[in-house]
């Protein structure tokens, strides 16, 4: 599948396979962060879930050999010792018991962790877009930037903990099946890892070409928000209706909702059908050392609870195996979409070095001195070399055409733009030079396109003076 070219972003995405993993660490940094608690439960369960179904296979190895040998002592005295077997069994229920307590427990620590994480991140999604500029909201490239970080990238660091929690108790499980197994032969261990390894490269392969296709189409994502909120919010349902845009507006959002579906089966159909076909040599390679264990058994090289054992061992080795190859993939692609937050979150913004609570000249007013502005990648200036003065106590209208740039005079003036040229004084004093709230306590405005908040009256009024909020 060929995707066109990304969009120039200020971090292009990762490459090269590993390259993603950086953000791993920062991922557990704020896990760690949000809650320390619930992060070392989650570590300790982890350990346990790996460390115990070795034990149950070995545990179940007695059981067997003990009832074989209960069973010969019956067939010659008439009586055999039921004691440990029964034993065994009751050691086993209990590990059984708790490896079921530390996976509830590991469900538990996601499900608090997912609340607390959602929170978190979203905040700070929240707290970066206070601090950009009027013109990052302005551009389409970075809109889709701060659409890509809020559709997916709040729930990918704890997915990414989770898999690499998850990695670490199968390793300690194959560990521990591995020092098991290579008691029968070395080669099971290879064929055990061996066979996991084709399905995993697919699925590496297939989560990088999910991961592009979604940073591609954020554009057409971005378009199917806005048409989901012009059908279905108050403030667009007089002109939806009265211009009888409804049915045409709803054909537009069904046709992007196609394009994406297209899009996605076709990567779907060809994920599965490649990790299916490549899953059967993980398959085989399971039903030959299957064979291989049993032949083993026939010829009396090792006891039938040792091959019970084996048996158990491979087949929950192969599952470890497989789930821990996954686990390796899904962080690559937890990692490409949180490159997507930190690329948003790392977005330089130029702070404001202003401090000055007044000017040096009170009672001068404002004064535009050659100031120009052009808005990005635009043909013609906003405005050109203009110059203003406007003093206490004089009204001043200003008339003009459509793109004019009447408005643009009244954001630059609020600081909302900076002046490419030139420069505005407020009682004698360069708008850059003041404190931001202090420049905004002199100045009141009303866009065209103002803000209806769904608050209170009181509130909607007081918004115009946070203050009286």
């Amino acid at each position: 599948m060929k995707y066109p070219p990304l969009a120039s972003d200020s971090q292009p995405p990762p490459k090269r396979f590993f390259d993603v993993f950086r953000y791993s660490r920062r991922a557990l940094e704020l896990v760690w962060s949000t809650s320390k608690r619930l992060a070392l439960i989650f570590a300790l369960l982890t350990l346990v879930a790996g460390i115990l179904p070795a034990a149950v296979a070995w545990i179940g190895q007695l059981i067997v050999d003990g009832v074989v040998t209960a069973i010969g002592q019956h067939q010659q005295t008439g009586s055999a010792d039921r004691t440990f077997v029964l034993l065994f069994v009751a050691a086993e229920a209990g590990i059984v018991a708790l490896i079921a307590g530390a996976q509830r427990g590991i469900s538990t620590c996601q499900a608090l962790l997912r609340a607390l994480m959602g929170q978190r991140i979203n905040t700070l999604i929240l707290e970066k877009a206070l601090t950009l500029k009027l013109a990052h909201f302005e551009d389409s490239e970075f809109y889709d930037k701060l659409t890509r970080a809020r559709r997916e990238a709040s729930t990918r660091p704890l997915s990414l903990v989770t898999r690499t929690f998850g990695l670490v108790q199968n390793g300690i499980s194959l560990l521990s099946y591995g020092v098991l197994l290579v008691q029968f032969s070395p080669w099971t261990v290879l064929i055990l890892i061996a066979g996991g390894i084709p399905e995993f490269l697919a699925e590496a392969k297939f989560s990088g070409d999910k991961f592009r296709l979604f940073r591609w189409r954020s554009p057409e994502t971005r378009m199917q928000m806005y048409l989901e909120t012009v059908l279905a919010r108050e403030d667009y349902a007089k002109e939806v209706k009265l211009f009888r845009l409804g049915p045409k507006l709803l054909q537009r959002y069904r046709q992007i909702f196609e394009k994406l579906f297209a899009e996605d089966r076709k990567l779907t159909l060809r994920r599965d059908s490649w990790g299916f076909l490549l899953g059967l040599i993980g398959t085989a390679a399971f039903y030959g050392a299957y064979a291989w264990i049993a032949v083993a058994a026939i010829n009396g090289m090792i006891s039938l609870g040792q091959m019970t054992m084996y048996l158990m061992l491979f087949k929950q080795g192969q599952s470890a195996v497989s789930a821990s190859l996954s686990a390796i993939s899904g962080m690559y692609e937890d990692n490409l979409y949180l490159s997507n937050l930190y690329e948003y979150l790392e977005q330089d913004v130029p702070q404001q070095p202003g401090l000055n609570q007044v000017g040096p000249h009170p009672g001068d007013g404002v004064r535009f001195e050659q100031v120009s502005f052009s808005y990005p990648d635009a043909e013609e200036a906003a405005l050109l070399e203009v110059d203003l003065h406007l003093q206490p106590g004089e009204s001043l209208a200003v008339v003009g055409e459509n793109g004019a740039g009447k408005t643009t005079l009244i954001k630059l003036l609020t600081r909302l733009y900076q002046p490419d040229s030139g420069r505005i004084l407020l009682d004698g004093l360069d708008l850059q030079k003041w404190d931001a709230d202090a420049l905004r306590n002199r100045i009141g405005v009303i866009f065209q396109d103002f803000g209806r908040y769904q608050f209170l009256v009181g509130e909607n009024i007081g918004a115009g003076d946070v203050s009286h909020f």
